[in-house]
Order: C-alpha cells, then structure tokens, then sequence
C-alpha cells in the first residue's frame, strides 16, 4: 500500500476567488504555459486585446493613452518618457516623495487610531504617481486622492441598458470635470509657465488636445494607483500572518525585501491575465486573428520555470531558479508594466516604515472582493493601527 500523498503548501491568499471567478475574453485561447506567454507578448506580431482595447478609437492616436497603442507609435511615446521610470530618477527623485509621504501617515499612524490600510496605500501610490504625471498643484494630496478615486470608481461600475448608460455618462461627466478643474487645469498652467521633467510638461509639448490629456492622466492613474494599493495591502496581509516572513523582511537590505516583495507578487498577481490578438498568424503558436488570453496567474506557477512548490512564498526561489522575481506579474514585451520598479520601491518603503512602528497590528484582516471588470481581487476593511506617540 503506497502512503497517501501529503497536500502540496499553498500559501496564496486570492487563488479560491480567482478560481471562482476568472472570465477570460470569449471565445479566447487560454495560454497557462511560462514560456509560450513569454514568447507572445514579445511577439510584434500580436496587438493590445481586452480591457477596452479593441472599442478604443485610434484614429486620433493623440487622444488615446499610448497604453492602448502597439507598434512604432507605442514605442515613441513610451521612450518619450522612459526616464521618469529609471533606477536613477526613482532613488534620486521619487524616494524623496515616498518618503515624505510616509512620514505624513506614520504622523496619523501615531495618533493610535486604527486606520484603513487601503486608503494609506492608496495614498502612498497617489502621491508617486502624480509626482511622474506632474499632479502636483492640486489644493492637497488628500483631496486629489479622493477625486481620483472617485473617477477610477466610477469608471468600473457600469450598469446595462439606457437608463444604466445614462447614469454612467453623468457621473463620469461630473467627477472627471471636477478632476480637470481642480488637478490637471492647474498643472497644466504652472506647467505652461515653467516647465518640468513629468508626463503634463511632455504632452504640453506635444500639443496633446484637452481630452488626450485627460485620458493619458487617468489611464496613469489607473495603471499605477488602484494596483499598487491592492499590492501593498496584499504584501502587508501575508508579512503581518507570518513573523518568520515579517522578521526576515525587517531584517534585510533592500535586495532582500524586494525578493519578499516579488515572491509574494508572483503568488498574488494583482492582474490576473492579459489579452492579445493576433494581427498575423504565427505557426505553431497563434492564427491569424485569434485571441489570446495569457493567464498571468497560471504562468506564475508553471513547474517548468518555478521549480518544484509553486505555491509555497519561497523568497529564495528566483535566485535558485534565476529567473526575475515576479515572473510574469509585470507582463512582457513591449508592454510590460513600465511603472514596475517604482510600485515595487514604494511598496518597500511603505511596508518597511509601517512594520518598524511600536506594537504595530493588524486590527481586522481585509476582505477579498473579485472585480469583474478588471479580472482582478480588491481588499478592503483591513485595518492597522499602532502604539500613540
């Protein structure tokens, strides 16, 4: 009588909701493999699929976020501003904005209440993005956090038929107006008058019409708040559950906190799967027209590229495997995410400024909610609070 096998140690904390809800794009392939996803979003013969790519108007690609751009297009618009992402200009630039953030929230933080980790988050990530943007002449960071918010949200609630249409263009119509009158308008005037190295000053530049600047703005704000704040409150729910990871992390350089951070993102993807279509066939690997869904999640725990355990938060694993550490949780190709660095910078120093406060604790752990729109977990409720000063 063989032993009866012993249940693998799985250490995800969204894998059951995913599970229960993933919904990849009608009539899609499915592709879970590492390397086969690998190689199709570095193809270029593939083209941007799903999340409204495919209903967005490129005729006037100065008006369309070069997010949803491919090709030659693309690749100038990102080179454009390739250096407000470099190593350089995050420790040099960025990480004094990360930091005089935090000390605004271990300030609140001290006060001893317990506070929503999501909206600290939410505001570590709003500040960093606005400083790349050049969102900096807004009447406070707190309120141009909320109006963000209030748009992004809006944005991924749509109900169906006129009426639900109707409400949708209203409300957009209202909370982006006030975005524009009270952001982005007067960014866009200190920015005419001197300008600076930031996404406002090169679109100024580029002669971006009204729109296009909104839409670049808020595809920003899209990209790099709402999924950094899911991703620090995700890497602060496992380092608070477990102390051997916690102390480790407390312990280590920086080297060694982000390969705790990546690991942790390779399990949690906050993007749960990419689509592509294929603008010409490839044999062997896609037909001409086909869609292709890549899921992110499957990728990240493919044996072949993970080695064995692809569901236990091993920290060392990237370095034994020699592979870079989130896996396929940035993306690849010529889309990959190329806020990356930063969202990982910023999640360090959060999490390292948050967890060194005295008797710091989670209060309530967060409830996991499951975005239909964006295929991707949400955590909301947890709270944290700290000894008062």
């Amino acid at each position: 009588m063989t032993a009866a096998r012993m249940p693998e140690p799985d250490d995800r904390k969204s894998a059951r909701i995913a599970e229960a809800h993933l919904a990849p794009q009608a009539g899609s392939r499915v592709i879970g493999r590492f390397a086969l996803s690998r190689e199709v979003l570095r193809s270029p013969k593939v083209r941007q699929a799903g999340a409204h790519a495919e209903a967005t108007d490129l005729s006037n690609p100065d008006e369309v976020s070069f997010f949803f751009l491919d090709g030659e297009a693309h690749r100038k618009r990102r080179a454009a501003v390739a250096g407000l992402f470099a190593p350089r200009t995050i420790v040099t630039r960025h990480h004094a904005v990360m930091q005089r953030t935090m000390d605004e929230l271990v300030a609140r933080l001290r006060e001893g209440k317990p506070l929503p980790l999501d909206d600290l988050s939410f505001q570590m990530a709003v500040d960093v993005t606005a400083e790349i943007v050049g969102l900096t002449n807004s009447d406070s960071n707190r309120a141009l956090a909320r109006r963000v918010k209030a748009v992004l949200d809006s944005s991924l609630v749509r109900r169906p038929g006129w009426l639900g249409t109707l409400i949708f263009n209203a409300r957009m119509l209202l909370r982006v107006g006030r975005f524009y009158r009270k952001d982005l308008a007067p960014a866009i005037a200190a920015r005419r008058r001197q300008p600076r190295e930031d996404v406002i000053s090169f679109m100024i530049g580029e002669n971006y019409s009204r729109k296009g600047m909104i839409m670049e703005c808020l595809s920003y704000g899209g990209a790099g708040m709402m999924t950094t704040r899911e991703f620090i409150v995700m890497a602060a729910w496992h380092l608070f559950t477990s102390a051997p990871l916690r102390e480790r992390f407390l312990a280590g350089d920086e080297a060694g906190q982000s390969a705790i951070l990546e690991e942790i993102l390779r399990l949690e993807p906050v993007a749960s799967m990419l689509h592509r279509r294929a603008a010409e066939g490839e044999p062997g690997l896609m037909a001409q027209g086909e869609v292709l869904c890549l899921s992110i999640r499957e990728a990240n725990v493919d044996e072949a590229i993970t080695g064995p355990c692809p569901f236990r938060l091993d920290p060392d694993r990237a370095k034994r495997m020699k592979v870079a550490g989130p896996y396929m949780s940035f993306g690849d190709g010529p889309h990959r995410c190329p806020g990356a660095q930063v969202a990982l910078h910023e999640s360090r120093i959060f999490l390292d400024r948050m967890l060194r406060l005295p008797g710091i604790r989670l209060v309530a752990e967060p409830t996991i909610l499951w975005n239909d729109f964006i295929q991707g977990y949400e955590l909301r409720g947890a709270l944290v609070a700290c000894d008062p000063a």
